[in-house]
């Protein structure tokens, strides 16, 4: 049986690194890419290529900016009294789809996980701290992943903040366990923001 070319086959292993993509559909989107105009393939290549130079972290939050400045730390469009302890960049996007959330964000960028060797060193709680105390924020909002991990670093997160004098609350149980934020829709996520518990 004859076996694609060798730049085909890289290109499928590439592909099937993105989650959710195993052989047939890295097979599929590269015989797609093979039909591009050259043109598109040089414009999505430049893409590519700049991505990480373009796309930065916010040394303050953590999440996401192209701008000089981050959108989600301007003091005169978010209220500094509340923060939203987040797992990763790509949460923000959800709560902000809800539009009912104007405080601050916080990307703890990894979850408590001793078997993959993520201890609470990780979590960087000093510079959490240090926000909160610059911030003058009265409320800490948990927002993790409903599992194993997520519930963890919850505990652990909570029993670090309580000593600073801050209410924490954790979002409402409503949303399913063992579920990524991603994948929660806008409405749910809406009832779960108002219906946060003290924790």
């Amino acid at each position: 049986m004859a076996k694609y070319p060798i730049s085909l086959i890289n290109l499928i292993g590439f592909l099937r690194k993105l989650p959710g993509v195993g052989t047939k559909t890295a097979e599929r989107f590269a015989f797609q890419l093979l039909t591009w105009p050259q043109e598109q393939l040089e414009h999505f290549s430049q893409i590519l290529h700049t991505l990480k130079e373009k796309v930065q972290s916010c040394p303050e939050c953590h999440c996401l900016m192209e701008q000089a400045e981050c959108a989600f730390c301007d003091p005169m469009k978010r209220d500094a009294s509340i923060l939203c302890i987040i797992s990763c960049p790509k949460d923000v996007y959800a709560f902000e789809e809800t539009r009912m959330y104007r405080g601050f964000y916080h990307v703890l960028g990894a979850l408590l996980s001793p078997l993959d060797g993520r201890m609470p060193d990780h979590l960087d709680l000093d510079q959490l701290k240090e926000r909160i105390q610059k911030l003058h924020t009265q409320e800490v909002i948990i927002a993790l992943d409903s599992t194993i991990e997520g519930d963890a670093t919850s505990l652990y997160l909570k029993e670090s903040l309580v000593k600073l004098g801050l209410k924490v609350s954790r979002l409402a149980f409503g949303l399913p366990m063992g579920s990524p934020l991603e994948y929660v829709d806008g409405s749910t996520l809406s009832r779960a923001l108002l219906g946060r518990q003290h924790f």
